[in-house]
């Protein structure tokens, strides 16, 4: 059976299927990463000793890529924002913006793990690079399907702009609401990585 695509809210949530579906699903990616930081805090406070981040991890790098995912939420909402008053134009530049931030952020932690592993800083050699290396994959992960799903909605997908506009409209919205996750999963994990 297929569930009906609908633009208006429903009656018993309140929102409509897309806006459901995203908050389910992000809510899912909350305890995803809330038992990631609830380990990270575990292993720590059991630790005898806790290395400090600067030891391992490049903190200006780490803040320009703070910077990087904060810019690129702004150009997100810029292009929501651009749809809601029907600029299409618009709404590709601010959504190219935030793909090609998030590549510039892609890039600059690919380089970050080049200067790890040339420094032999591998999960394996101890519990802070296991944690760091684990909880930034993953992040980077979700990284590459944002850039995915802002790719296909910027390029192919962005013809329902003149079939379906208020589907597209509300695919935009919830990738937003999911790039937005994203960028505030990296504000918690710059300063528990670099800085703490």
């Amino acid at each position: 059976m297929e569930i009906p695509y609908t633009v208006t809210a429903r009656p018993d949530t309140g929102l409509n299927n897309v806006k459901l579906g995203i908050w389910l699903f992000l809510a899912s990616e909350v305890m995803l990463f809330g038992g990631l930081f609830s380990s990270y805090v575990l292993l720590r406070v059991g630790a005898v000793e806790w290395p400090a981040g600067a030891d391992f991890v490049n903190i200006p790098i780490g803040t320009f890529n703070t910077a990087v995912l904060i810019g690129s939420s702004v150009t997100m909402v810029l292009a929501y924002a651009s749809l809601k008053l029907g600029d299409l134009a618009k709404f590709k530049t601010y959504m190219a913006s935030t793909v090609l931030l998030a590549v510039l952020f892609l890039l600059v932690k690919s380089y970050e793990y080049y200067e790890k592993i040339s420094h032999d800083h591998l999960p394996s050699h101890g519990t802070f690079l296991a944690i760091y290396w684990t909880m930034t994959a993953l992040h980077g992960l979700h990284i590459i399907g944002g850039v995915a799903v802002n790719g296909y909605l910027w390029g192919p997908g962005s013809s329902m702009f003149h079939t379906k506009r208020d589907q597209f409209i509300g695919r935009v919205e919830a990738a937003g609401l999911y790039w937005h996750f994203v960028d505030l999963v990296w504000i918690f994990l710059f300063p528990v990585l670099y800085l703490l």
